[in-house]
C-alpha cells in the first residue's frame, strides 16, 4: 500500500470535488449539460458526518462526467478500493423513448444491465422531447414513463424523473437535486463505513512488527480528504487530530533511529501553511515520514480546514502551541541542524501564522477577539526575541536596549548548541577587523544626572566563553578553564594572548594539529582561543548558510535594517497586546519602541511612551523597574525643555526606595528640583508630589473642639528629600467627612518651614469649624517660584525608624468638633422664695460640661424691680452637690468609717466692674457658685385677706428676672446666654376671720399669719393699727398680750394673734371724714435661714458673730375690715325644673326669681335705682346658652318688687353637672340673699333613641 504513496498525492492534489457519473444512454447529455452543469454547487445539502447525524453543507461542490471519460476508467481492485474516495458518489442514467415496444425491447434490457452494480447509487432521468401541441406524442410519453417507473422504482426509494425539455416542470430540479443528495449521502456512508473498518485493523496491528505508518497514514488521510471534499471539515480535522496523535505515539518508539529532517536548504523557513511545500514522497523514511516535515505538513493540513471553518483564532491558537513544542523538538536535535536553525525557523513560523491569521480572522465575539490579539502579540514577542537572539550573534548587541524586559527574556534563552561552533572563515580577516573597531568604538551611554547602575545582562552566560567552550579543539578536556580569569578572555583581543607566550610557545601553538580528544590522553592540539569579533563574523557567516528567506537576512545585514525589523515586531507586539487583555505588555514594549526613538532624537514620541511605562510600574509597586525607565523620561523631558515634567519625574526618583540610588544622586535629583522651583518658569503648574511629602495627624486620638472654638492642630509630615529644604509657605486643608459639598477649607503656616529628612511635627492656627468629622484633605505649598500639592496620607511609623511611611485606608479623622451643645449650665441655687425688699444673696450655680471656662467673663443684667447691692462684694465658691457626696460615701469604705468625705473647697470674693464678673482659674472645670447680694424693690404694701373670701396672691407679682451672658472659649467665643427667674415673697401671709362676737357688741379679731419662705420667723412683735370705724377694747395700742412673744414660726406654718376691737359708734358726719379705709399690722419679727436653701438674714443686718444672732426685721400689711351688714337687700331665687327631666339635646327653660326685700329709700342698691344688671354663666362644654346672657332688668324700688328672668339653655353631655348661675355683678353678694338657692349639681340624661336607626330583628 505504501507503493501508492506518489500516487495518492498527485490524486490528492488534482481531485478537490464530489464526482457525479453520468450513463448517457440516449445521447442526451450535449442537449441538456448545461443546465444540469448550471446547478453547480449545490446551494444546500444535508449529509451524515462520521457519527451518522445529519449535517447542513452549503455550496457543495461536485462535477458531471460521463462514464465513457478517461478519468472513471477500470481500475485494479486495491487501487479503486484505496482511492474509493475519488470514484463517483452517484450515477445519473440519462434514457429518452417514444415508443412502448422499443423500450421493451431495447431499452429495458439495457437498462438492466447497467443498475445490475449493487455499490452504485443510481436513478433515471426521463427526458420527453414530445412537443406541447402534439398530444399523441405526449400521451406516448407518459405511457413509456410509467412503464419506467414500474420496472425501476419502488415502494422504498423512488428512481426515476421526468425533465421535459420542451416544458420542464417547476420541481424537477428540486427532485433531481433531492435524489442526488440522497445518492450521495448513501455512497458517502458506505465508504466511511468501509474506511474505518480498514483503519480499526490496521490500528489494531500498532505494536506489531509489521505495522506500517504509511499505509496507516494512506487511509487515515483519505478518509479525512473525502470528508474535507463533502464540505465536512469538522470530521476531516478530527481525522488530521487522530493522525498527528497516532504519529507522534509511534514517531518515539525505540527500535528505530531515524531521521529528523531539516537540514535540506530551505528548511529553516516554516511550512506551516503550505502543505505541499515537500511532495510526501521525498519526506517518507522506511515505513513512516521524517518529523520536521511530516508534523509542518499535518499542522498545515489542520490550518487549512480551520480556515475553512472560518476559525482563525484556533489556528493562532493550535500554532502558537505548536511553536513552542516544535522549538522543543529542535532543541533537542539542534547538533545535527544547521547553526541557529531553531531561532530562524521560529521566526518564520510565527511571522507565516501571524500574517495568514491576521488576514483570515473576522470579528467575533469580544471576548474571543482580545484573546486573538493576546496570541498574535505572543507570536510576535517571541518571533521578537529569536531575533534579537540572532541580532546578538551577529554583533549588534551593543544596539540592544539593556532594559528590564529585554534582560528577562533574553538572559534566560539559552545560546544555539551545535555541535561544533561556527568557525571563521579564511577570507573573512576584513570582517573580523571591521566588527573589533567597532566593539572598540562603543562607550556605554550615560545615564542623565550622574546614575550609576550596573547593566542589566542580555546573555544567559559569556558568550565568548560558550563560543570557545564548544570548539571542537577544546570540547575535548574541557579546556576553557584553562583560560578562564587570563586577560586573553577578558577583552577577547589576540594580541594579548601572543605576549603572553614565549616564541617557542608560539612556533609549538602553530605547528600543532587539531585534532579530536580521547580518553586515553590528551593529544591534540590546543588553538588559540576565539576572539569576539571572530565569533560575530563565524556566527554571521554561519547564519547566510542557514537562512535562505532573503527577507530575513536583509535585515540582520545591517543595523539600520535590523532596527527596521525591530521596529516593526515590536510595535506589532505592543498593538496586538494593546488590543487584548494584556495591556500592561503592550504598555512594556512602548519602553523598547521609546528607547529606539531616544536613540534617533524623536524625543517627542519617546517621552509619551515613557510616561506610560512608568505609570504602569508605578501603578504596580515595581520600584526597581521603575528606577531603570524613569531617568530616561527624565532626560527626554529636559532635552524638551518640559519643566512640569521634569520636575515631576525628578520628584518621582526621589520617592523611590532610597536604596535603589546613591545618596549623592538622590542629592542631585533635589538640586534639579531646587533649581527649578527658584528659576524663572514659563507655565508655572502645581507640582504633585504625593510620593515624597506625606502627612498625617499625630497618633492618638483626634483633636476634639466643640463648635465655633479654634485651636491650634498637630501634624507630622514626612519629607522623603535625602536633605533639608525650606518651604516658603505651606497650608492644609481640611475635608468634612460627613458631607462631601461642604468644601475644603485651608489651614495656613504663618511662616516659612524647613523640613528635615524623615519625619517633621508642625503645628497650625486652627480657626473655628463647623460641627462634624474632619480628615486631612490635600497639602499644598510652595518652593520658590513652585507650588507644590501632596494628597498622600501617612501613619507614623515606628519609634526607631523616622522614615516610616505606609498609606492608610481609610484615612483617619484628626478633628471632631461637636454639634452645638450645652457647654455650660447656669441655673438658681435656690428654687424657694427670698424677702422682698430686703438685701438676699443669689446663688447661682455656674456648671462647665467637659469644658473649659477659663478666662470666662459673666454680664449680669437685673431686670426691673431688681437691685444689686453693689456695696458688697461678689462671693465664690466651689459647689459640692450633696447627693453626690452621699453617693460618694456609700461607695467608700474609709467615709463609711469616717463618716464623712473630704472636699476640697475654693473661695474667693469678686468685684463686679461695669456688669461683669471675672472668673478665678480655678472655677475653670468644676462646678461653682456664685452668690450675688441683690434686692427686690416693691412700693406696695402687703394686703391681707378674708379667711370667707381668700386673697389668691400670683406667684408672678414676687417675681424677678436676672439676664446672665457668659462668655468664655478660647478667645471668648463661646456664649451662653440664660434668664434666671428668682421668686420673692413677703415674709408672711396674712387672713383675718371673726372669732367670736360677745353680746357685748367685743369682736375677737383673728389674724392668722401663714409663713410664706423657707425659714424659721421669730415674732417677737405686733400690734394693729385700726382704720375708722373700729376701735381696742382695752384703749390700749394695739398689741395683744406680752406673752405671747417671741412667737417662732416653722418654715411653711401657721400662726394666729387674737386682736380685741369693737365697732365705734359713727354718725354720718364721721363717716364722711373717715381717712383710714384700711387697718395696719405691724409685725417685729427676725429671720433665722440659710441662703443655700431660701430666705436668709439680709445681707445688709447680717452680724459678724455666730450665724444664729440677727437683727429684727419690720412687716406691715394693711387689712380691710368691713363692718357687718345684718339685712340683705335683694333675695335670688332658683326656680324649680321641669319634673320631665333634663336631657342631651333637649331645650330647658332656666328661671330666676329676683325680689326687692327693702325700700329704695332705706338703703341704695345701684345708681340706676329701677334697673338691675345680671349675667348668666355656664360651662361651654357642658351646656349651649340661647338667649340674652347679660343685661339690665327694671325692678321697682318698693319692697316687695319680683321680676323672674329665663333663659334657654341645653345640655351637650349627660351625667351630673354643674347648672348655670346667676348673678348680679353691681351689687355686693353681703346685700344678696339666696332663697332658695339653687342646686350645686343636676341630671341630665342620654338622648333618647331614634327609631330611624332601629333594625327589626
Amino acid at each position: 500500500m505504501a507503493n501508492f504513496l506518489a500516487q495518492f498525492h498527485t490524486i490528492k492534489n488534482s481531485s478537490d470535488h464530489l464526482v457525479i457519473a453520468v450513463e448517457d444512454v440516449s445521447d442526451l447529455w450535449p442537449i441538456v449539460k448545461s443546465e444540469f452543469e448550471g446547478r453547480l454547487p449545490f446551494k444546500r445539502a444535508s449529509l451524515n458526518n462520521k457519527t451518522r447525524n445529519s449535517v447542513s453543507v452549503e455550496n457543495l461542490t461536485a462535477e458531471f462526467i460521463l462514464t465513457t471519460d478517461s478519468r472513471l476508467r477500470s481500475r485494479f481492485p486495491l487501487e479503486q478500493s484505496l482511492f474509493w474516495f475519488r470514484e463517483p458518489y452517484a450515477t445519473v442514467v440519462l434514457v429518452t423513448c417514444e415508443d412502448l415496444d422499443e423500450f421493451r425491447t431495447i431499452l429495458k434490457p439495457r437498462l438492466k444491465l447497467i443498475v445490475q452494480n449493487d455499490e452504485r447509487e443510481w436513478f433515471i432521468v426521463f427526458v420527453s422531447k414530445a412537443p406541447p401541441n402534439n398530444d399523441q406524442a405526449t400521451k406516448l410519453a407518459k405511457k413509456v414513463y410509467a412503464k419506467l417507473e414500474v420496472e425501476f422504482s419502488s415502494k422504498k426509494r423512488e428512481r426515476c424523473c421526468k425533465l421535459d425539455i420542451q416544458s420542464p416542470e417547476a420541481n424537477f430540479w428540486e427532485d433531481l437535486e433531492s435524489k442526488i443528495m440522497e445518492s450521495i449521502r448513501n455512497t458517502l456512508d458506505r465508504r466511511v463505513q468501509f474506511y474505518e473498518d480498514e483503519i480499526r485493523k490496521l490500528s489494531e496491528q500498532r505494536l506489531m512488527p509489521v505495522w506500517n505508518f504509511c499505509n496507516f497514514f494512506i487511509l487515515k488521510e483519505s478518509l479525512a480528504f473525502m470528508f474535507e471534499m463533502a464540505h465536512l471539515f469538522e470530521d476531516a480535522l478530527r481525522e488530521y487530530d487522530e493522525l498527528e496523535l497516532c504519529y507522534l505515539e509511534t514517531v518515539n518508539m525505540t527500535g528505530k533511529l531515524r531521521d529528523f529532517g531539516g537540514v535540506d536548504r530551505g528548511d529553516d523557513q516554516a511550512a506551516l501553511l503550505n502543505p505541499g511545500s515537500k511532495p510526501l514522497t521525498q519526506i517518507v523514511q522506511d515505513d513512516s515520514f521524517r518529523e520536521f516535515e511530516f508534523r509542518q505538513y499535518l499542522f498545515s493540513c489542520q490550518s487549512k480546514l480551520l480556515f475553512k471553518l472560518k476559525r482563525a483564532f484556533e489556528v493562532a491558537s493550535r500554532g502558537y502551541s505548536f511553536i513552542i513544542s516544535f522549538s522543543k523538538a529542535l532543541a533537542l536535535r539542534e547538533s545535527i541542524l544547521p547553526f541557529c536553525m531553531r531561532e530562524v525557523w521560529v521566526i518564520t513560523a510565527c511571522l507565516a501564522l501571524i500574517n495568514a491569521t491576521a488576514s483570515q480572522y473576522n470579528d467575533g465575539p469580544p471576548d474571543i477577539e482580545k484573546e486573538f490579539y493576546r496570541l498574535q502579540g505572543d507570536l510576535y514577542s517571541l518571533c521578537r526575541v529569536k531575533f534579537m537572539r540572532l541580532a546578538y550573534l551577529v554583533g549588534f548587541g551593543a544596539e540592544i536596549e539593556r532594559s528590564p524586559v529585554n534582560s528577562a527574556l533574553l538572559s534566560m534563552l539559552p545560546w544555539p548548541k551545535p555541535a561544533v561552533w561556527p568557525l571563521v572563515p579564511p577570507d573573512a580577516s576584513s570582517e573580523v577587523l571591521v566588527k573589533e573597531k567597532i566593539i572598540l568604538q562603543e562607550t556605554p551611554r550615560v545615564k542623565h544626572l550622574g546614575i550609576q547602575r550596573k547593566p542589566l545582562p542580555l546573555e544567559p552566560s559569556l558568550l565568548l566563553r560558550e563560543a570557545n567552550r564548544r570548539r571542537a579543539s577544546l570540547s575535548a578536556g574541557n579546556m576553557v578553564e584553562m583560560f578562564e580569569g587570563r586577560p586573553i578572555f577578558n577583552d577577547g583581543s589576540g594580541s594579548d594572548a601572543s605576549t603572553k607566550m614565549s616564541p617557542s610557545q608560539k612556533v609549538r601553538a602553530s605547528s600543532m594539529s587539531r585534532t579530536n580528544s580521547s580518553p586515553g590522553g590528551f593529544e591534540s592540539s590546543i588553538d588559540r582561543p576565539m576572539r569576539l569579533a571572530e565569533i560575530y563574523v563565524a556566527a554571521e557567516h554561519a547564519l547566510q548558510h542557514t537562512i535562505s528567506n532573503t527577507d530575513l537576512w536583509k535585515s540582520l545585514s545591517s543595523l539600520e535594517e535590523y532596527e527596521k525589523k525591530y521596529l516593526e515586531l515590536t510595535k506589532g507586539a505592543a498593538d496586538n497586546y494593546h488590543h487584548s487583555w494584556w495591556k500592561r505588555h503592550g504598555v512594556v514594549l512602548d519602553g523598547e519602541i521609546a528607547a529606539v526613538c531616544f536613540k534617533h532624537g524623536n524625543f517627542d514620541l519617546a517621552a509619551k511612551s515613557y510616561e506610560k511605562v512608568c505609570a504602569l510600574y508605578a501603578g504596580e509597586g515595581w520600584q526597581d523597574l521603575l528606577a531603570e525607565v524613569l531617568p530616561s523620561l527624565a532626560e527626554c523631558q529636559k532635552i524638551l525643555n518640559d519643566q512640569a515634567g521634569y520636575l515631576s519625574s525628578c520628584v518621582r526618583l526621589l520617592s523611590l526606595d532610597k536604596g535603589l540610588f546613591l545618596t549623592k544622586e538622590r542629592e542631585a535629583f533635589q538640586s534639579e528640583v531646587l533649581r527649578l522651583a527658584h528659576s524663572e518658569m514659563k507655565d508655572p503648574v502645581p507640582l504633585d508630589v504625593s510620593s515624597l511629602i506625606t502627612f498625617s495627624g499625630n497618633p492618638g486620638p483626634p483633636l476634639e473642639l466643640c463648635d465655633g472654638d479654634p485651636g491650634t492642630l498637630s501634624v507630622t509630615i514626612w519629607s522623603g528629600f535625602p536633605d533639608d529644604i525650606t518651604l516658603d509657605s505651606l497650608s492644609l486643608t481640611l475635608m468634612a467627612t460627613y458631607n462631601g459639598d461642604e468644601g475644603v477649607k485651608a489651614l495656613r503656616c504663618p511662616s516659612a518651614i524647613v523640613l528635615k529628612p524623615g519625619r517633621n511635627i508642625i503645628t497650625l492656627p486652627l480657626p473655628p469649624q463647623k460641627p462634624g468629622s474632619y480628615v486631612l484633605g490635600v497639602l499644598t505649598g510652595q518652593i520658590g517660584h513652585l507650588r507644590f500639592r501632596s494628597h498622600s496620607f501617612s501613619k507614623g511609623g515606628p519609634a526607631d525608624s523616622d522614615d516610616f511611611m505606609i498609606y492608610e485606608k481609610p484615612t483617619r479623622p484628626i478633628l471632631k468638633v461637636f454639634k452645638p451643645r450645652a457647654l455650660v449650665d447656669l441655673t438658681a441655687a435656690i428654687s424657694s422664695a427670698l424677702l422682698i425688699n430686703e438685701p438676699q444673696w443669689v446663688g447661682i450655680i455656674v456648671r462647665p460640661i467637659d469644658y473649659s471656662l477659663k478666662g470666662a467673663i459673666l454680664h449680669i443684667d437685673t431686670g426691673p424691680g431688681l437691685k444689686i447691692e453693689e456695696s458688697h462684694v461678689i462671693e465664690m465658691q466651689s459647689y459640692v452637690d450633696l447627693s453626690q457626696i452621699a453617693a460618694d460615701m456609700a461607695k467608700s469604705d474609709a467615709a463609711q468609717k469616717e463618716g464623712s468625705l473630704a472636699v476640697d473647697k475654693n473661695f474667693e470674693q469678686l468685684r463686679l466692674h461695669a456688669g461683669r464678673i471675672e472668673f478665678p482659674n480655678w472655677a475653670n472645670n468644676v462646678t461653682s457658685i456664685l452668690w450675688i447680694p441683690i434686692r427686690a424693690i416693691s412700693d406696695g404694701l402687703a394686703r391681707g385677706s378674708s379667711s370667707v373670701s381668700p386673697l389668691r396672691q400670683s406667684i408672678v407679682d414676687g417675681m424677678r428676672t436676672i439676664a446672665l451672658k457668659l462668655e468664655f472659649g478660647v478667645s471668648h467665643n463661646q456664649i451662653f446666654e440664660r434668664t434666671l427667674a428668682v421668686h420673692f415673697t413677703d415674709p408672711f401671709q396674712v387672713s383675718t376671720r371673726i372669732a367670736d362676737k360677745c353680746n357685748d357688741g367685743t369682736l375677737l379679731l383673728q389674724v392668722m399669719l401663714q409663713s410664706e419662705v423657707k425659714a424659721t420667723l421669730t415674732i417677737n412683735d405686733a400690734w394693729l393699727d385700726l382704720q375708722d370705724g373700729f376701735v381696742h377694747t382695752t384703749k390700749g395700742d394695739g398689741r395683744p398680750t406680752s406673752g405671747f412673744f417671741p412667737l417662732v414660726i416653722s418654715p411653711h406654718s401657721r400662726a394666729a394673734i387674737l386682736f380685741s376691737i369693737c365697732l365705734e359708734m359713727l354718725n354720718a358726719e364721721d363717716e364722711a371724714k373717715a381717712l383710714r379705709p384700711e387697718s395696719i399690722l405691724n409685725i417685729k419679727y427676725g429671720i433665722s435661714g440659710d441662703r443655700t436653701t431660701g430666705a436668709h438674714p439680709p445681707v445688709a443686718v447680717e452680724s459678724p458673730g455666730p450665724e444664729g444672732a440677727r437683727q429684727d426685721l419690720i412687716f406691715r400689711s394693711s387689712l380691710v375690715l368691713q363692718r357687718p351688714v345684718l339685712d340683705p337687700c335683694l333675695a335670688v331665687g332658683f326656680l324649680p325644673l321641669p319634673s320631665g327631666g333634663l336631657r342631651v339635646g333637649q331645650l330647658v327653660s332656666m328661671e330666676w326669681r329676683i325680689e326687692r326685700l327693702k325700700d329704695f329709700e332705706e338703703n341704695e342698691v345701684s345708681k340706676h335705682n329701677n334697673e338691675v344688671l345680671y349675667e348668666v354663666g355656664a360651662n361651654s362644654d357642658n351646656w349651649m346658652l340661647a338667649g340674652r346672657k347679660r343685661g339690665h332688668v327694671s325692678l321697682s324700688t318698693k319692697q316687695g318688687s319680683r321680676i323672674v328672668i329665663s333663659i334657654l339653655c341645653m345640655p351637650l353631655v349627660a351625667g351630673y353637672v354643674r347648672p348655670p348661675q346667676l348673678g348680679l355683678p353691681e351689687v355686693d353678694e353681703t346685700n344678696i340673699s339666696c332663697n332658695p338657692a339653687g342646686p350645686h349639681l343636676v341630671c341630665v340624661l342620654p338622648p333618647a333613641l331614634s327609631s330611624s336607626f332601629c333594625i327589626p330583628a
